[in-house]
């Protein structure tokens, strides 16, 4: 998986024109799929499809990556973590996403200050995870466990309007 990645959110998005909306909606589609394919889809050489491809991946735009289901690889418990924060956010934010169960790690508003996932082998390991490294963070002041009972829907294929 990609590591940790710190989106700010006033980064202006650069300007993505119909070409290169439609090669990243067919990498959405299949990762593999060949630059040849592609560019056959959207109008360019296989040449002209790598040399966006790669320019998308170097600005940021795009990551090409394998996910896994944690079910197989013996990752059995998941859980969505709501965490309320007394004094500032980074700091627990960081210490989160620095730790290899927590997969997603996002700073938000509302009830909740920071909200991650965690992807354990166990309850046991979760119960470790939450006890002892998580509550024990300086700042945490409450974080409650919302174990995933069924995965009804998983996508990383939303739109590039």
């Amino acid at each position: 998986m990609p590591s940790v990645t710190d989106h700010d959110s006033h980064r202006q998005a650069p300007a993505l024109d119909d070409i290169s909306k439609r090669i990243i909606a067919q990498l959405q589609q299949d990762g593999r799929r060949p630059y040849a394919t592609i560019g056959k889809a959207v109008g360019l050489s296989e040449a002209a499809v790598r040399q966006r491809v790669q320019r998308l991946s170097d600005a940021g735009v795009i990551q090409i990556v394998a996910v896994s289901d944690p079910l197989q690889v013996g990752l059995f418990r998941q859980a969505m973590v709501a965490i309320t924060v007394d004094g500032p956010l980074r700091p627990v934010s960081d210490a989160l996403a620095a730790m290899d169960d927590i997969t997603y790690v996002v700073e938000c508003a509302g009830r909740y200050d920071v909200l991650c996932e965690a992807v354990c082998s166990d309850d046991e390991a979760l119960l470790d995870l939450v006890s002892t490294r998580l509550r024990t963070l300086p700042g945490v002041r409450r974080a409650e466990i919302m174990m995933y009972l069924k995965l009804r829907k998983q996508t990383y294929q939303w739109s590039t309007r």
